[in-house]
């Protein structure tokens, strides 16, 4: 783990809500040369601290009207089998995040489509043919309450 400072937590929150902000821009922003916020800027890029840079495309925009959460549970447990699904579920572009669970259900899959015939395609050619797969249980989203991919770093300067 990277020890950030509050001058990092600032520079951080503000790429969080404009990732598109000049080195100018930023450094003003949070109180610092030009020189010295680029500096911490590649700092924080060499340590892992800032992944990546992307743009946030309107799904509705391009034609990607519905979205689901699909739940999966595995037949099979072991390596190999988790493996297969695993590298599946990463060659399916409908597939935007996938997170391994606790509880009942092994896998949560968050998907875009277009309608709900896409989404059914989906489901019987690709999940429902992957082998191993179990049971499958699909939320649509009827209205997205909050989206955000900015994490909390305000707690952390406690």
């Amino acid at each position: 783990m990277v020890t950030l400072d509050r001058t990092d937590l600032r520079i951080l929150a503000v790429l969080q809500s404009d990732g598109r902000i000049t080195n100018a821009e930023l450094a003003d922003k949070v109180s610092l040369s030009p020189s010295a916020c680029l500096r911490r800027l590649q700092k924080l890029e060499g340590e892992g601290v800032l992944a990546g840079y992307s743009a946030q495309v309107d799904p509705q925009a391009v034609g990607l009207g519905l979205q689901a959460f699909v739940r999966v549970q595995l037949t099979k447990h072991e390596s190999a089998a988790v493996e297969r699904f695993v590298a599946l579920v990463n060659d399916w572009p409908q597939v935007v995040s996938c997170y391994a669970l606790t509880g009942d259900m092994d896998y949560l899959l968050h998907v875009y489509v277009a309608d709900l015939q896409d989404f059914s395609r989906f489901l019987l050619d690709r999940l429902l043919n992957a082998s191993g797969v179990a049971d499958v249980n699909s939320s649509f989203v009827l209205r997205t309450v909050k989206h955000s991919s900015a994490l909390p770093l305000g707690q952390l300067e406690r």
